[in-house]
């Protein structure tokens, strides 16, 4: 095991860059669902930690197994992040316009259904940090994506209880601030993946 400073170094670098787009997701959780019971929270961090770590190690085999393969999904990621994000954004926007509209109306409740393409489309572009550290061997790559679910899990539990103070603010606005905050991911990760 190759667990020197540098490398350890190295990964929580990459855990904390890759789980920025979970974190923001998981705060907009948090305002869509403000009474996530703690075991949902850690479900829903989990879920995110297990993608985010995943991601990676499967970008490392693709890679080493089929250069091709991975070129050819390396090109759809972005649309597909976009898509799964604008869908759940927009969704959870006209949630909250129809929650602060009809009385009667009640938020969704929490779904692991929707929490599965989030953490598919937040960490799908991950799958490039495989082609990044493609030298490593797949030891390496393995104790680095852990370190990855890791910090990710960790990143989005403290994102939970932001959320909650948020939304404990922002009462029936927080769904629009939510949806908005996914668009943005959404928007952030096609740009960075197609334009630069």
């Amino acid at each position: 095991m190759d667990l020197s400073f540098y490398f350890l170094f190295n990964s929580l670098l990459f855990g904390v860059g890759l789980a920025m787009d979970s974190f923001s997701v998981s705060i907009g959780n948090a305002l869509k669902h403000p009474d996530m019971k703690p075991y949902e929270k850690n479900v829903c961090s989990a879920t995110f930690g297990f993608f985010q770590g995943a991601m990676p190690l499967l970008g490392w085999v693709l890679v080493n197994a089929a250069f091709h393969v991975f070129s050819f999904i390396r090109n759809i990621v972005p649309y597909v992040a976009l898509i799964l994000l604008l869908y759940i954004g927009i969704n959870m926007i006209r949630e909250g316009y129809q929650l602060s509209h009809d009385d009667d109306y009640e938020r969704s409740p929490y779904n692991f259904g929707e929490l599965m393409l989030q953490a598919v489309a937040t960490s799908i572009d991950a799958l490039s940090v495989g082609l990044v550290l493609s030298e490593y061997s797949f030891i390496q790559m393995l104790e680095c994506s852990v370190i990855i679910a890791v910090v990710t899990f960790l990143m989005c539990i403290l994102a939970t209880h932001i959320g909650k103070a948020l939304e404990n603010k922002l009462k029936n606005r927080s769904l629009y601030v939510g949806g908005a905050i996914l668009i943005f991911i959404g928007l952030e990760i096609f740009i960075k993946n197609v334009f630069m």
